[in-house]
């Protein structure tokens, strides 16, 4: 922990502490109910439902706010404020209304809040002390209409620029459904595009060609819905293998690109594999890493879904083929293949290609993947201990057998310890990981600000946390990387941003703080001795009051 205290007098007196941080209802209820659009413009979409996303897929519908702030934002149904939740990360300032259908109605990036719920919000905030704030109202506290004004449209939390974001969930369970299926209509007549498709070994005896490794990849022709591969381009394979197809959707006035619905495949007209994106898991979000092919996602873009299981995906969005994707081509015969994807309003598109079957002799001609000297199990809980470094996963942390990569690398700039280089950020992780990494010496006063740093491909450097004892610093991670130890010595910085000795007819001010490592964690304002709101926005460095009726008195303070 860090701290740094500033103390700003002019009209007004202010203490700053800031610390661094090392698809329905269930049977018996309606159908589709009467949902009304929460905004008042024609509704266009940035993102949709089940796009998959870094680490998760998108529980809701992104609604554009014609790029700016402060649109208005209403209830789509009846019901009553069931949820307040204000944060600095995730949906910022966010709503949850339940309706007496079944169903709860998210909305989040908000700007403000409106009307009651915006009194409750401030004096719940003032009573705990605190900007975050998860607050559960009783039933009827704060009943809201249909086109009732709620809110206004922002930017807060992790969004990437002004949007609303929108969710229908099962009130039972929470489980966040398709918001088009259930009568919020978004125009959309395109069929989805194929851009690709990718061929996987599955077994070690397996070879692919025309391009030797691991994955061989063509890229498609056509259009309208309609798709082959190049001319020239016929995969052959010997041994079981698996596909991923790289395919996005758009919607009507709109360039943003989507998530597709529906995947179903056939071989020779034997179904194969189905994936229907219909309803978001809170418990397995994170495997939406194993659906895609994690590494093209991640580094290229592309949106390549997996048509096969990998022995770690446990996701409850697949047909009950037998094969679950797991093909073998009979050697010296040419199969059929063809892919069906929709997207949500059952628009399709179609990609039809030959698949050869190698013979074993054909086969011992092309290369296989190389064969590593250890390999990280999916199954079974793993360590991989080097002199100085220690990195221990969980059972079932990696979704396959992943070959073990490591280096250890001299400190860079700043560092206390070798970086000990342990794959990187392209393989992901299901489940938190231990690292501890050994410190030959620490400084003077230092032994309780060293954090545990990762460093990714890119050489970018974040702070992991961790504790130091016994001449280690050890912290819990979810993504592969480089790893080393740094003393996190220096305060926060504060700067006073539209401060100014007469504050009258102002609205409010903001302060900017930065931190060089870890980050803020902890910050506090007082006004005349007395504890105020402060709006913490991390993407701007700003924490900013707005004048409230704690705060907003004539005379000096």
């Amino acid at each position: 922990m860090t701290s740094n205290t500033l103390q700003l007098s002019a009209s007004i007196l202010l203490i700053f502490s800031i610390s661094s941080h090392s698809n329905g209802p269930r049977t018996g209820q309606s159908s589709v109910p009467d949902f009304r659009p929460p905004l008042d413009i024609p509704l266009v979409l940035s993102g949709n439902f089940m796009e998959p996303r870094n680490n998760h897929f998108h529980s809701g519908l992104d609604m554009k706010t014609q790029g700016r702030e402060g649109l208005a934002v209403r209830a789509v149904a009846d019901g009553w404020v069931s949820r307040i939740k204000v944060s600095p990360w995730g949906y910022g300032k966010a709503l949850y209304i339940d309706h007496g259908n079944g169903y709860t109605s998210v909305y989040g990036h908000l700007s403000q809040f409106e009307g009651d719920i915006a009194t409750y919000t401030l004096d719940a905030q003032y009573k705990a002390r605190s900007f975050d704030l998860d607050q559960y109202p009783d039933r009827g506290r704060l009943p809201v209409k249909r086109g009732q004004l709620i809110a206004l449209s922002g930017n807060s939390g992790g969004s990437g620029g002004p949007h609303l974001h929108f969710e229908l969930r099962r009130n039972s369970d929470q489980a966040a459904l398709d918001p088009e299926s259930l009568g919020m209509q978004v125009p959309d007549h395109k069929a989805p595009t194929i851009r690709g498709v990718r061929l996987y070994p599955l077994s070690d005896s397996t070879r692919t060609a025309p391009y030797p490794g691991r994955a061989v990849g063509f890229a498609t022709q056509g259009g309208d819905g309609r798709y082959g591969l190049r001319p020239g381009n016929t995969p052959e394979a010997y041994g079981p293998i698996g596909f991923a197809m790289h395919t996005q959707d758009f919607y009507d006035g709109s360039s943003n690109e989507c998530g597709v619905r529906r995947i179903r495949v056939w071989v020779d007209s034997v179904p194969l594999f189905s994936s229907h994106l219909d309803h978001v898991d809170w418990d397995r979000q994170r495997q939406c890493n194993a659906h895609m092919d994690y590494a093209l996602f991640r580094e290229n873009d592309m949106e390549y879904h997996r048509c096969y299981r990998l022995p770690g995906n446990d996701l409850k969005l697949y047909g009950d083929e037998p094969a679950q994707g797991r093909f073998t081509p009979v050697p010296g015969r040419t199969h059929r293949v063809r892919f069906e994807v929709s997207d949500p309003s059952g628009n399709t598109s179609t990609l039809t290609f030959d698949l050869k079957g190698a013979t074993r002799s054909e086969a011992a001609a092309w290369s296989g993947p190389e064969t590593p000297a250890s390999s990280i199990p999916w199954d079974r809980s793993f360590t991989v201990e080097q002199p100085g470094f220690r990195f221990s996963l969980p059972e079932r942390a990696v979704y396959e057998v992943v070959p073990l990569r490591y280096a250890r690398r001299p400190a860079g700039r700043g560092m206390l310890a070798p970086v000990h280089v342990l794959l990187d950020e392209l393989t992901p992780l299901n489940r938190n990981c231990e690292v501890s990494v050994a410190v030959d010496s620490v400084p003077p006063g230092a032994a309780d600000k060293l954090v545990l740093v990762r460093l990714d491909r890119k050489g970018g450097v974040s702070a992991e946390g961790g504790k130091y004892a016994n001449g280690r610093v050890t912290a819990s991670v979810r993504s592969f990387g480089g790893f080393s130890v740094k003393a996190d010595t220096t305060a926060p910085t504060v700067l006073p941003v539209d401060l100014v000795y007469r504050m009258a007819g102002r609205s409010g001010f903001s302060v900017k703080v930065t931190d060089d490592l870890s980050g803020v964690d902890h910050w506090k304002a007082e006004l005349d001795g007395q504890w105020i709101l402060l709006d913490y926005d991390p993407k701007r460095s700003l924490l900013t009051h707005t004048f409230d009726k704690h705060t907003d008195t004539p005379g000096e303070h």
